[in-house]
C-alpha cells in the first residue's frame, strides 16, 4: 500500500492510493509484490491482526439475545466465523485504513449516549435514544454471509431486526425513494475523520425497495453481544447481498430522499464502486477479478483457498426480482 505525505497533518492515502491487500490471489501475486518490496508491509500488517486476534473472544459485551429469525433466507448452515476473526479483521476508515486498524482505535468511539435522527420525507420524523431503537422490535439472530469488494468474506450471526419495521413506523411519503444513512465523523474519537481518504461522513444508501426489504437487518449486535465499536457500534445496517461497504456503520442519521444519494465510495472512486455494489461474480472491479472469495479463517492467511463467488452473495432466490430489467453490468 503506497501512503503519501498530506498536508494536514496525517499519512493517509486518497482512494487511489490503496491497494486492497486482498487482491493478491497466490504466491505468483506475492512475488510481484516481492519484487516491488511491499510484500514486508502485507506480511507484517497480516501478522499484527493475527496476533490481535489470539485475544479476542466472546463474552466481554453485553449481552443481546435474538430469538431465531423465521424470515425466509436470513439464516445458512454454513461455518460460522470465529468471533476472534470478526473483530480483528475489519473495514472501517474511520479508525485507519488497514484491516487491524479499527480493533486497535476503536475503543475512543463512545457509543452512549447515543442519538439516531430520522429525518426527510417521512410523516414522523424524529430523534431516536438507541435504548428505544433497540425496543422497537423483537431482536432476531441472522446467519449473514458478509462479502467485502477486496475478496474476502465471512460468516457472522448477526442481531437486530428488519429496516423495514423503523421505515413502517416512520411513515415515508409518496415521493421517498431512497434512504440514506448517514455515519458519526468526530475527529476527537475517529483518528481518521479528517484524512483525504474519503469525503466525511461517510453516506451510504438503498433504493427503498431493497431497504424494506425483509433481509436488509438494522442491526444491534453479533454473537449474542452488543456490536463491538470496530464492527459498526452501537447501531448498523447489514445487506447481505451487497458488498460490506454499503452496510454503514455507527448510523447517527437515516434519511428519506426523493434522489438517489451520494455516497462515500461512490463519490470517491465512480468507475470502481457503484451505487448498488450488489455481489456479483460477473462484473470485475477494474483492479481485479470479484469471481472468487476468499473466506477469512479458513486457514492459509494471504494464501486460503479460494471458493467460488455467489450471485447477490448467495441470495439470488430472495433479492433477484428486484432488479428484473436491470443491466447489472451498467448499474454495478
Amino acid at each position: 500500500m503506497l501512503i503519501k505525505n498530506r498536508q494536514d497533518g496525517f499519512n493517509h492515502p486518497v482512494p487511489s492510493d490503496i491497494t486492497p491487500r486482498d487482491v493478491y490471489e497466490g504466491r505468483r501475486d506475492m512475488l510481484k509484490l516481492l519484487a516491488g518490496g511491499a510484500a514486508g508491509a502485507v506480511l507484517s500488517s497480516w501478522a499484527a491482526r493475527d496476533a490481535m486476534a489470539q485475544t479476542a473472544a466472546p463474552g466481554k459485551l453485553a449481552a443481546l439475545v435474538g430469538a431465531k429469525s423465521s424470515v425466509a433466507g436470513a439464516m445458512t448452515t454454513e461455518k460460522v466465523s470465529d468471533y476472534k476473526d470478526a473483530t480483528t479483521y475489519n473495514n472501517y476508515y474511520e479508525f485507519g485504513t488497514d484491516k487491524a486498524d479499527p480493533a486497535k482505535n476503536a475503543g475512543t468511539l463512545k457509543t452512549r449516549p447515543w442519538t439516531v435522527e430520522v429525518e426527510g420525507l417521512v410523516k414522523k420524523p424524529g430523534k431516536y435514544g438507541i435504548e428505544d431503537l433497540i425496543k422497537l422490535s423483537a431482536q432476531e439472530e441472522r446467519i449473514y454471509r458478509l462479502r467485502c469488494v477486496e475478496g474476502w468474506s465471512m460468516v457472522i450471526p448477526w442481531v437486530g431486526y428488519s429496516l423495514a419495521e423503523l421505515i413502517k413506523k416512520v411513515e415515508p411519503q409518496g415521493n421517498a425513494k431512497f434512504v440514506e444513512f448517514v455515519t458519526l465523523a468526530d475527529p476527537k474519537t475517529m483518528p481518521f475523520v479528517g484524512s483525504r481518504v474519503l469525503d466525511w461522513p461517510y453516506v451510504e444508501g438503498l433504493r427503498m425497495d431493497e431497504a424494506m426489504h425483509p433481509l436488509t437487518l438494522l442491526t444491534f449486535g453479533m454473537y449474542g453481544e452488543v456490536l463491538p465499536n470496530q464492527n459498526g457500534a452501537p447501531v448498523r445496517i447489514v445487506v447481505p447481498w451487497k458488498y460490506g461497504f454499503k452496510s454503514a456503520k455507527s448510523i447517527v442519521k437515516i434519511r428519506f430522499v426523493e434522489k438517489e444519494p451520494g455516497t462515500a465510495w461512490n463519490k470517491a472512486a465512480a468507475n470502481e464502486y457503484g451505487f448498488y455494489s450488489n455481489v456479483n461474480p460477473n462484473v470485475d472491479h477494474p483492479r481485479w477479478s470479484q469471481a472468487t472469495e476468499r473466506r477469512i479463517g479458513d486457514g492459509g492467511g494471504l494464501f486460503a483457498k479460494r471458493r467460488k463467488t455467489e450471485m447477490f452473495n448467495g441470495y439470488e432466490a430472495q433479492v433477484g426480482q428486484l432488479y428484473a430489467g436491470l443491466d447489472l453490468k451498467k448499474n454495478y
